[in-house]
């Protein structure tokens, strides 16, 4: 059983009809609906309930997805740093859209992170570059999405392990969709699609992606929890 945990603002569906009308229970459910299986468990987390995200908590969840936009800053420092370890000792995590601004992403990457957007509703074409990796497994040649808010690079963020998607847009603009990192003993997956206003992760493509990528971000691995131990020779008492 793969345990994951699944962080969302829930902001913007209590605040906005229209994002209400497409995510009526929080884009949190439509995730967890798609991912709850015989093999996965999913627990949610809102901004009203982050401080539940203990230290307790982290060490039993294999994967965290993380979907916030409008209050990034309402998110303690101390949680976001609880996240941050757990990652570094062997926890895996999902970043997702605006999640790229978000206080765990930004400590784990260490830059500013910042990308150019404009929120025009342009089509995406999202390409496979990296058909081999375990989380393009399903996915085509690219697949499409008929609205989408619009990222560019520059995407401020370290060089990726591995670029797996590529995002082309209307208007023409590239950006690095799907993106891979490891910190310590943790596998971070960034993808960028995901707008609240757009039926996003409705999407089959979406869906099989995200799910791939928690099985592919699942531990290997899982550091105790240590700090710099003192240890004897190998054979002392």
């Amino acid at each position: 059983m793969i345990h994951v945990a699944i962080y969302n603002e829930y902001i913007h569906e209590r605040e906005s009809e229209c994002v209400a009308a497409v995510y009526p229970q929080g884009i949190h459910a439509v995730i967890a609906d798609f991912l709850r299986s015989d093999e996965i468990d999913v627990k949610c987390f809102t901004l009203d309930t982050v401080n539940e995200i203990t230290d307790e908590e982290l060490k039993t969840t294999d994967v965290m997805i993380w979907w916030g936009h409008k209050r990034h800053d309402a998110v303690p420092d101390e949680v976001a740093a609880r996240v941050r370890n757990a990652v570094q000792n062997g926890m895996g995590i999902i970043f997702l859209h605006s999640a790229h601004h978000s206080k765990p992403f930004k400590f784990l990457m260490g830059t500013c992170c910042h990308l150019t957007w404009r929120e025009d509703g342009d089509m995406e074409r999202v390409w496979t570059v990296r058909p081999a990796h375990p989380i393009a497994q399903g996915i085509g040649r690219y697949f499409e999405l008929p609205h989408d808010e619009t990222y560019g690079e520059p995407f401020g963020i370290p060089e990726p392990d591995e670029v797996v998607f590529i995002g082309w847009y209307e208007g023409g603009e590239v950006f690095r969709s799907g993106c891979t990192f490891h910190r310590d003993y943790g596998k971070i997956f960034y993808f960028q699609p995901g707008h609240e206003t757009f039926p996003i992760y409705y999407d089959k493509n979406v869906q099989t992606v995200i799910r791939n990528a928690v099985y592919w971000a699942k531990p290997a691995f899982r550091l105790p929890d240590l700090t710099c131990p003192h240890v004897k020779k190998p054979g002392e008492e």
